[in-house]
């Protein structure tokens, strides 16, 4: 006897014609199960959390990251100036950060630490793509570096072609 029949007192068998005979003769009984699962918003988020916890390799460095696929990542790109002293950079930076913000909504500016530590803090929260402004964006060729958070790989983006190129991989 199962459980909810034990609470309750009331015989939940059912009876099924068998479908070999058709005829109605034969009859089989049972109980009929029913999974309850309790599955709200928490266990959802832990279940990303727990898909997305990844521990790699990267320039001879362990590193521990959420590679949250760019859908679900709450942070899309972060941008950041290569140095915070530099005026110049800053304010380059800022434009493009508000390009991006006006596309994309979750986008973070970070001017703190180096670089390094810039990119490891948004590998361990999970954003896709960081975007930084260095002197050959504002000297040269309004290029910036994009970099890919599951690779580590790094390309030059023009400015211009920023945006679309984001597209491409975020959406």
């Amino acid at each position: 006897m199962g459980r909810h029949e034990k609470s309750s007192g009331v015989d939940l068998n059912y009876f099924e014609e068998n479908p070999s005979t058709g005829s109605g003769q034969a009859r089989e009984r049972f109980v009929p199960h029913c999974i309850e699962p309790s599955f709200g918003v928490d266990r959802t988020i832990l279940a990303v959390l727990s898909d997305s916890y990844t521990e790699d390799e990267l320039g001879g460095e362990k590193r521990i990251y959420l590679k949250f696929n760019p859908l679900v990542a709450p942070i899309k790109v972060a941008v950041f100036p290569l140095l915070k002293n530099k005026p110049q950079l800053i304010e380059k930076a800022r434009e493009v950060y508000k390009n991006i913000k006006k596309e994309f909504g979750n986008v973070m500016f970070d001017d703190n630490g180096n670089i390094g530590k810039r990119y490891r803090r948004q590998d361990e929260i999970g954003t896709p793509f960081c975007v930084t402004i260095d002197f050959d964006t504002i000297e040269k060729d309004n290029t910036v570096t994009v970099r890919d958070r599951d690779t580590g790989k790094q390309e030059r983006i023009s400015v211009d072609k920023l945006i679309e190129f984001l597209k491409t991989k975020l959406i």
